[in-house]
């Protein structure tokens, strides 16, 4: 018969639909190994608010672990029967208040700051010439307040309710100023306790904070700044981690 020999009805399709499967289950596995596991949509990472929360979370996962393997930390040392390594200790515990390890509370003063208002901005978005560095607070706005707080004898001091030690970093990360590894978007909370009257005095004579305020006083710019004192504020102790780079064992 003239039609014995083709292929049966159907089986042309039959074929064309396994070769599709096996295409695409080559096509997933292929997407899970470059992927490594991970989302490859880049759409879940296009706002800074998502951004910002998913890194924090996950700083704070860190946190955590670290904090429980410092306290194991403390517990060995704690059980370690030796004058010399207790005598250590006791020095050590008397420095957590100065360093910042141990809660302060007091009167002191807060300062906000921000970025200028979007319709401000938008319209300095228009002049191809303006500059717009004036109009978005930098890492060196957030230094300069601190550190002109620290001149007028602050005792403790937080920013975003973080408590701020030696080993504070502050730096820009894209549209967020990074602190302590963590990325916040503004407004900028900085927090100090210590003598009000003496806080904003030195506050005042801080030639690059006067700049930031001239900015703030001007209708074109109107970059963000609050002042204000402060009857009792809280300082929480600085539970991050302490830059322990090396240890040599005690003999």
């Amino acid at each position: 018969m003239a039609g014995s020999d083709a292929d049966p009805p159907g089986r042309g399709w039959r074929l064309g639909t396994g070769a599709a499967l096996l295409l695409c289950s080559g096509l997933l596995v292929v997407s899970f190994v470059n992927s490594e596991g991970t989302d490859l949509r880049p759409g879940r990472y296009t706002d800074l608010a998502t951004l910002v929360r998913t890194d924090a979370a996950r700083y704070e996962r860190l946190q955590d672990r670290a904090g429980d393997l410092q306290a194991e930390v403390d517990r060995l040392s704690r059980d370690v029967n030796d004058r010399t390594a207790q005598r250590i200790r006791r020095g050590a515990d008397r420095m957590r208040d100065p360093a910042g390890l141990e809660p302060a509370s007091g009167p002191g003063v807060t300062v906000v700051l921000s970025d200028a208002p979007r319709e401000v901005f938008e319209e300095a978005l228009a002049d191809p010439d303006a500059d717009l560095r004036p109009f978005v607070v930098h890492q060196q706005d957030i230094q300069a307040v601190v550190n002109a707080l620290w001149v007028g004898g602050a005792e403790a001091m937080t920013i975003q309710g973080q408590r701020v030690v030696t080993t504070t970093g502050i730096k820009c990360e894209s549209n967020a100023v990074q602190l302590q590894g963590v990325p916040y978007p503004q407004p900028y909370t900085i927090q100090a306790v210590g003598d009000p009257l003496a806080l904003v005095a030195a506050l005042d004579a801080d030639p690059y904070v006067q700049g930031f305020r001239e900015d703030a006083d001007k209708p074109d710019v109107a970059v963000g700044w609050e002042l204000d004192t402060e009857d009792s504020l809280e300082a929480p102790a600085y539970d991050g981690l302490l830059d322990i780079g090396s240890a040599t064992p005690i003999r």
